[in-house]
């Protein structure tokens, strides 16, 4: 299955081998992808198919071939590992697979992620990936001009966890830049305030950044789940006189379990008072920005 008939030998050493055999794998991703066509995309809008084939994790066990051998699987094998996964998976794109956050097929960003997968860029210079790095300013400009705003800048995330940990670290870094060089060593008491509806992800972002979980102060809600703007300015003036160092809010715009948008306007006039960085959570809410109905929400996120 190997070829080596153009590897570059130095002092014993292939340098570009061995060479996977060409044919073979071109092979295999024809047969692969008949099964992707067959299974998954002719099968997403047949509402008699299961959403899932549910089985127990012991017994998925045993219909899987999970073993990781030393001298690799042939191509039949790998075909039927092909649909096994697709077989016992979560039918997401079924028309009755139903979630909050995701659910159905777009077919052109499947083309599209099928062409960034075989190119299997890294995008992080222009030189490595010209393309796709024009193709990601692109997107945050037209992003920036649904909202509205002249101008701005962004990054993608992989999600509001990691979204909010990155507030987090800019938050502390602009309160206290020499935290690059130094780390936590001789800083004060560091207290961020977030609404008791606020998302899992401040207590761990807490918790990564080495601010420690109990210095995350939880700010009373209303009965619709919004933050209680009295409630924070208590709980700032209760950190000053601990001898604590306030340094951030995060607000919620779309908490998990109410969908509540916290009073941004009010929450930035406390911020602007004490001079704490305002950071709106709106991993959920925030799409509401583009709409003409909705976007009432999210005024003061601008602050």
């Amino acid at each position: 299955m190997l070829q080596k008939r153009n590897a570059v030998m130095v002092d014993g050493v292939i340098l570009n081998g061995p060479i996977m055999d060409s044919k073979a794998g071109e092979k295999f991703v024809e047969d692969a992808c008949k099964i992707i066509m067959e299974e998954v995309i002719q099968k997403a809008d047949d509402v008699t198919e299961k959403v899932c084939e549910w089985r127990a994790p012991e017994a998925l066990k045993q219909i899987l071939d999970l073993e990781i051998r030393d001298m690799g699987e042939s191509h039949q094998n790998l075909l039927q590992l092909c649909r096994d996964a697709i077989q016992y998976s979560v039918k997401t794109n079924h028309p009755r697979f139903f979630n909050q956050l995701y659910a159905g097929i777009d077919y052109y960003s499947l083309v599209a992620r099928f062409i960034t997968e075989a190119l299997n860029p890294s995008v992080y210079t222009y030189e490595v990936s010209p393309v796709f790095l024009l193709v990601e300013e692109a997107v945050i400009k037209k992003m920036i001009e649904f909202i509205g705003w002249e101008e701005g800048d962004g990054i993608f995330n992989p999600g509001g966890s990691v979204s909010n940990m990155y507030a987090m670290n800019l938050a502390r870094y602009k309160f206290c830049p020499e935290i690059k060089e130094k780390g936590l060593s001789g800083l004060p008491r560091l207290v961020l305030f977030a609404s008791e509806e606020c998302h899992y992800s401040m207590k761990k972002a807490a918790s990564f950044l080495g601010i420690g979980t109990e210095n995350v102060y939880f700010i009373k809600t209303d009965e619709r789940g919004k933050m209680i703007p009295e409630e924070l300015e208590k709980q700032v003036q209760r950190a000053r006189k601990e001898g604590s160092a306030p340094f951030l809010v995060c607000a919620t715009a779309g908490t998990t379990v109410l969908g509540a948008f916290d009073p941004l306007d009010k929450i930035a006039d406390i911020c602007e008072k004490y001079g704490l960085w305002l950071h709106v959570d709106a991993s959920w809410g925030g799409s509401a920005l583009i709409s003409k109905k909705h976007c009432r929400l999210l005024h003061g996120i601008h602050r």
